[in-house]
């Protein structure tokens, strides 16, 4: 009998222990910064990103390109026409080109800001979390870049191994052969996606579309040791939505809002 009682105990502990390692209180979501803090600064700026770090985010998501003269700088769009004083593609000019552009646009305050290289970016929160306890890392999208350099310079200042990788799955691929200890998240449209994703990238976390996340699918995969990030940008950037993401048991929210996410879920 007191067998019988030892090994329900045990049984009963497992399963509370696997339940937990794979339920989030809302206290351990983790924040990822969509292009620094946008609301306070122009996106993809070094002054958008040190409001983030001063917010207190895990991650800062920036985006990734390569300039005419193989630079690596962070901007989102492909040309320049939306968020600085210049026009036409970002790959067509070089380096000295961009530097005299302003990223600022529509931010009068803002207008000395330039776009910033990656090693500017990896300079200034390598710093920070030289200083700080609270550790920041980067969430990397890799709009246009090849992946040594981009690795490269991640490596130099101690982020590439903390640091999440997004991009097609034909880039995460490639990155994986340079840098096998990546952390890759490649998108997850549906839960049909999951095995074969798993099979060919091997990947840290998804980048799950939040309509189309379940209940079964977080706990799926979940049971793979994968984390669930999701994107909560634009109408989905809500209260409402931290909360039911939370319940679902998400590791991560990318916003624009992060002090709204982390009011709203930390305290």
């Amino acid at each position: 009998m007191n067998r019988f009682l030892v090994l329900l105990f045990l049984i009963c502990v497992c399963t509370f222990q696997v339940k937990a390692q794979h339920t989030n209180s809302p206290a351990t979501i983790l924040i990822s910064a969509h292009r620094g803090n946008t609301g306070r600064a122009p996106e993809n700026t070094i002054g958008t990103y040190k409001d983030a770090l001063k917010v207190g985010v895990d991650y800062i998501e920036i985006d990734v390109r390569t300039t005419l003269d193989g630079k690596l700088v962070i901007l989102h769009d492909g040309t320049l026409n939306r968020t600085t004083n210049g026009d036409g593609p970002l790959k067509n000019k070089s380096f000295f080109e961009l530097r005299e552009l302003s990223a600022g646009k529509g931010f009068i305050k803002f207008d000395k800001e330039r776009i910033p290289t990656l090693e500017e970016v990896c300079q200034l929160i390598s710093r920070w979390n030289f200083w700080h306890k609270k550790k920041t890392f980067i969430y990397v999208d890799c709009k246009d870049v090849a992946p040594a350099p981009l690795v490269e310079t991640l490596v130099k200042y101690k982020l590439a191994n903390q640091s999440y990788f997004y991009g097609n799955d034909s880039f995460l691929l490639s990155l994986k052969q340079v840098f096998p200890q990546a952390r890759l998240m490649p998108s997850l449209r549906n839960k049909e996606e999951i095995q074969t994703k798993i099979a060919s990238l091997h990947p840290a976390a998804f980048d799950a579309s939040f309509l189309s996340l379940t209940q079964e699918m977080v706990d799926e995969i979940h049971s793979k040791n994968i984390r669930v990030f999701t994107d909560l940008l634009g109408p989905l950037d809500t209260e409402t939505n931290y909360k039911k993401a939370a319940k679902l048991g998400v590791d991560l929210i990318q916003t624009d809002k992060p002090e709204l996410v982390l009011e709203t879920l930390h305290h």
